[in-house]
């Protein structure tokens, strides 16, 4: 590989991990706030109760439920760095409307390294919450299921989607230009660097990418 060529992918690979660290401390950030807030939470519902208005007191535990919804911390699935990185994508995902189902199980330590895990996972899961962006919001899901199976963990992200894509060689054709081409193109290199293997499928209404990565 050329200096230009390592330049230009480490450049990449550099911002994939500063959205990632700056997204995980937007997500810290707001359940610091919610924590900053939880006193005066509570001294307003305690001054509902005294005043008997409990329909009031109801309805404002229904707003607090849904805020802590969205900040608390979504999945523990027993790796803290698939922890972060998940939770920090669903967060951006709720923000954008964007429904999500989410089922993870991981050991705490992988063969894979982390800066890769981070490249990988943040990849993929950008290019879903894009896809579903350009959908109305009453259509936009994403399902995230990762697990071990044998000695394989396996990670599979299902995203809505407009009309099936073309596929050009071993990818679909990106509607990101270059950018999007790379982001690809690097998360199938870091894979195969592991021994692992990468599927795609496209279909009208959604998109899929399969990963098994050996443990």
């Amino acid at each position: 590989m050329s200096r230009r060529s390592e330049k230009k992918l480490a450049a990449f690979q550099n911002a994939i991990v500063e959205q990632h660290y700056a997204e995980v401390e937007n997500m810290y950030r707001k359940m610091r706030e919610w924590r900053h807030d939880y006193h005066n939470h509570i001294q307003a519902l305690a001054t509902m109760l005294e005043q008997g208005d409990t329909e009031k007191a109801r309805e404002f535990l229904s707003e607090i439920h849904d805020t802590l919804t969205k900040v608390d911390t979504v999945l523990k699935t027993g790796n803290t760095m698939v922890d972060a990185i998940l939770n920090s994508k669903i967060s951006l995902m709720y923000a954008k409307q964007i429904r999500v189902d989410a089922t993870a199980k991981v050991p705490p330590s992988l063969s894979v390294k982390d800066i890769d895990l981070c490249v990988i996972m943040g990849n993929l899961l950008d290019n879903a919450v894009e896809a579903c962006e350009k959908l109305p919001e009453n259509s936009r899901f994403v399902r995230i299921y990762i697990a071990v199976k044998g000695n394989h963990l396996y990670l599979s992200f299902t995203n809505s989607a407009g009309k099936k894509q073309e596929k050009v060689g071993t990818l679909f054709r990106s509607t990101k230009g270059a950018h999007g081409g790379i982001g690809l193109s690097r998360v199938d290199s870091l894979v195969s660097q592991y021994g692992g293997y990468v599927t795609r499928a496209s279909e009208d209404g959604g998109y899929t990418t399969e990963v098994i990565l050996p443990l």
